[in-house]
């Protein structure tokens, strides 16, 4: 604060002043948020995925962390109530004991997005302090894991990145990188913790620990540096506003984290398995020194204001974060590419760990069918078309190319990325837990299978109404105009547009186990049955004479092109007819299928045939040899009658 400029603003005489008290408890309270709410997610993290389980149930020691879990989200609730009032007092310019108990703070916490973000970390934090009462399976503490990730992110949401002028860049960043940092940090603590207390089960958790941590290293570095370039117009800013020096300073303490994360791995995780269980704790009392650091780092960088930067005086900038594209055209979706943060990192995270899980089988002696690799490659290659060229540019600005996207993230992508069969992929290459009756990623990916919301959701009729259904439910009420006018509420539309198509294309021609299996015949009728209602919501947008979600294109301003109206027939039109080539391929793969499933039967058939012949003489085939009988009997009575 001190550094920033925070701890000393400039007072004017007769403007309304917020004192000294709010001034300095409003970023120790965010600083008490931040913490507990690292605690929180480090204990339920260390609970569930870094200490030995037995048969998915938590052992003594992580029980008890999830009870100090239960404590410390009680922490952050009461930490986000204390933030809130602060939070207001500085907005209003009042002194925090003249807010207690009037209107302002009920209508702060209810309508404005800052008071709204603390009030539901106030009630999630309740939520998970109760629930992790009792919670005693790794299922459940995972669950809670979860539940308090997304419950840091409302606060940072509402910060510095909403305000950024590129805030679809900055708002995906900031979450990202908030949730690498808190598993890394809060797993760190509560792993200093754990050895400093001499419990058993530190040199698995530090090993797993050590991976995570990895991930998270990459995570945090490559999302900062996204942060970075959505706050900062030149790299002269870096070095010439409090903000960047700010920055930078943080950066060095990042650094400083890897260098001591390459430290861990090389030594300290071998000596350990060597048992030499003192081996971790200086070193990583070290590391959670620096980390600490960097927390209060953080703190401050919330506390001061990026350096200006002039942006066009434009409403399509501010709501879209660039400037209002020329007039659409093939040249202009094929060139101008936007970069799309979130859908990168999915496709790229997609594209990696397939290809590692394909290698590994390969360098085992394995094989693995080409064309699942060639499928899934090519449903990654149309997911990165679709969110990041010139596509997604326009998407939020015609209707008519938001509904190609629709059509194609909801029945095109899946389709391939069904047929890559990845799930059967990852059970061939992961690895098994060491420890019988232990979770690893491979435990896990069982569990989730084998858990009934996986049943529920992949059951037939399920995964076609949520494929048909929840189309009818966003575009004819008001939830689509919600979603555009939010950059998350965007990218959560768009991740259920995939979502959904690979659940219903899953039951349909999936190759990777699933809880239900229908005959050939019943995918078939399905297919034919569901097909039509993307025909029917169509023509439903071709026939309405209202504009949907017409409060966010009025704003837009463009003044190009079609009307709003005729724009939304036009993507009507495209609703109704793309259902075609989708069909004919599902078919064509369908048809595949059951081919090779009856060839399959085939073979087993003639395999009992072969081994009935071989046991009781005969060719095994019960017609077959009542033929050959038959004719024995004429030869017999043909050399009597001779």
């Amino acid at each position: 604060m001190v550094a920033g400029g925070a701890a000393t603003p400039r007072v004017i005489p007769g403007l309304p002043d917020e004192g000294t008290l709010t001034r300095w408890m409003l970023p120790i309270s965010k600083l008490a948020v931040d913490v507990s709410g690292l605690v929180t997610v480090g204990l339920l993290a260390f609970a569930a995925a870094l200490l030995p389980s037995d048969k998915g149930v938590l052992g003594k020691s992580a029980q008890g962390y999830v009870k100090a879990a239960s404590w410390s989200a009680l922490v952050w609730a009461v930490a986000a109530g204390s933030s809130l009032v602060f939070t207001l007092s500085e907005t209003l310019g009042a002194p925090a004991t003249d807010i207690l108990g009037g209107d302002e703070l009920t209508s702060f916490a209810s309508q404005v997005p800052q008071g709204i973000a603390l009030t539901l970390v106030v009630l999630f934090a309740v939520a998970i302090a109760l629930f992790a009462r009792g919670a005693i399976t790794v299922g459940a503490a995972g669950g809670l894991l979860v539940f308090a990730l997304l419950t840091l992110l409302p606060p940072a949401l509402t910060g510095h990145s909403s305000s950024a002028p590129n805030h679809g860049l900055a708002t995906t960043s900031v979450a990202l990188h908030l949730l690498f940092l808190a598993l890394w940090v809060g797993g760190l603590g509560v792993l200093c913790l754990h050895a400093m207390r001499g419990a058993g089960g530190l040199d698995v958790a530090a090993a797993r620990f050590s991976r995570m941590a990895l991930w998270c290293f990459i995570g945090v570095g490559l999302s900062g540096v996204a942060s970075a370039v959505a706050r900062l117009s030149t790299v002269e800013a870096l070095f010439t506003s409090a903000y960047g020096l700010l920055l930078l300073a943080k950066t060095a303490a990042f650094a400083g984290l890897g260098v001591v994360g390459r430290a861990h791995r090389v030594r300290t995780v071998p000596r350990l398995a060597a048992g030499e269980p003192h081996a971790f704790q200086r070193l990583a009392l070290g590391e959670l020194l620096i980390m600490s650091g960097t927390v209060g780092l953080a703190v401050a960088l919330s506390r001061t204001a990026p350096p200006p930067v002039t942006v066009p005086v434009d409403r399509a900038f501010d709501l879209l974060g660039y400037l209002m594209p020329p007039p659409v055209s093939l040249v202009n979706l094929v060139t101008l590419w936007w970069f799309d943060l979130f859908f990168a990192a999915l496709a790229a995270t997609m594209a990696g760990l397939y290809g590692a899980a394909v290698v590994r089988l390969r360098r085992r002696g394995d094989a693995w069918p080409l064309g699942r690799t060639v499928s899934w490659s090519i449903g990654v290659v149309i997911l990165v078309l679709t969110t990041q060229s010139g596509v997604a540019r326009y998407g939020p600005v015609l209707f008519s190319v938001h509904m190609t996207q629709h059509m194609v993230l909801s029945m095109l992508v899946p389709i391939f990325l069904v047929l890559g069969a990845p799930i059967t992929l990852a059970l061939r290459a992961l690895k098994p837990a060491v420890r019988r009756g232990d979770r690893g990623p491979r435990e896990w990916l069982m569990v989730i299978l084998h858990s009934r919301v996986a049943s529920v959701l992949t059951h037939p009729a399920i995964a076609t109404a949520i494929f048909v259904v929840s189309t009818y439910a966003l575009y004819f009420t008001s939830l689509y105009g919600s979603a555009m006018e939010e950059h998350l509420g965007h990218i959560a539309m768009l991740v259920h547009f995939l979502f959904s198509g690979f659940l219903f294309f899953w039951v349909i021609i999936g190759i990777d186990p699933a809880p239900h299996r229908l005959p050939h015949v019943g995918r078939l009728l399905l297919l034919m049955v569901t097909m039509p209602f993307h025909a029917f919501f169509g023509i439903a947008l071709m026939s309405m004479g209202t504009v949907l979600a017409s409060g966010w294109y009025g704003q837009l301003g463009r003044t190009w092109g079609a009307s709003s109206l005729a724009d939304q027939q036009t993507g009507g039109g495209i609703a109704w007819a793309f259902g075609e080539i989708p069909t004919l391929i599902v078919l064509l793969a369908l048809g595949f299928q059951w081919w090779r499933d009856d060839e399959r039967a085939a073979r087993r058939a003639d395999r009992r045939a072969d081994a009935a012949a071989a046991k009781h003489g005969g060719s095994g085939d019960a017609e077959l040899d009542a033929y050959n009988d038959y004719l024995a009997s004429l030869d017999r009575r043909d050399r009597a009658a001779e």
